[in-house]
């Protein structure tokens, strides 16, 4: 069986999981969320732990275990804690500002590109240069901060454009004569 898979989920103080055949709702102090899981799995509580087992033995079954597991545990982690992800602007120019749902950037193209967040995401520009951005579903966190950082990925001469503060831009040497 999957190594994922074994590990159980424990659940927080704070947080209620509600099971209901299938369905599994979490609901925290950051927010609610609620998937269907795959009919391979099964799922069982015991006080404030959620145990995952596979309903039949195929190779695909148990892949799907551990893939359900870690997706709920997304959802306990993002209701509790929330997920965050900052993006840094390197460029003469480059400037991010935040007006309530919509990102305003400057990213050296003739026009300022107006990014609309989706429902359950937040932004954060502490500085100019700096976003961080904050949602309690991780999937969809990491699909927004891809689409920004799509707008001007870097580039490797002078590593210029938006890229991920934990990202490392290796470099290129510029043609010699």
């Amino acid at each position: 069986m999957s190594r994922i898979a074994n590990s159980p989920v424990s659940i927080p103080s704070g947080v209620e999981v509600k099971l209901d055949g299938q369905n599994v709702e979490v609901k925290g102090p950051k927010g609610n969320m609620s998937m269907s899981l795959h009919t391979d799995v099964a799922v069982e509580q015991n006080d404030n732990i959620l145990q995952f087992k596979t309903v039949t033995s195929s190779k695909g079954a148990v892949a799907m275990t551990g893939t359900m597991r870690s997706l709920v545990n997304n959802m306990v982690t993002g209701v509790s804690k929330g997920f965050e992800k900052k993006l840094l602007l390197v460029g003469v120019g480059y400037r991010a500002q935040a007006k309530g749902t919509v990102l305003n950037l400057t990213l050296g193209f003739s026009h300022p590109i107006d990014y609309n967040l989706p429902e359950g995401v937040t932004v954060e520009t502490p500085s100019q240069t700096e976003v961080i951005l904050t949602s309690c579903d991780k999937q969809k966190l990491g699909q927004v901060a891809a689409e920004i950082r799509s707008f001007r990925p870097p580039e490797p001469y002078k590593g210029k454009g938006v890229k991920y503060a934990d990202e490392i831009i290796v470099r290129k040497e510029a043609k010699k004569k």
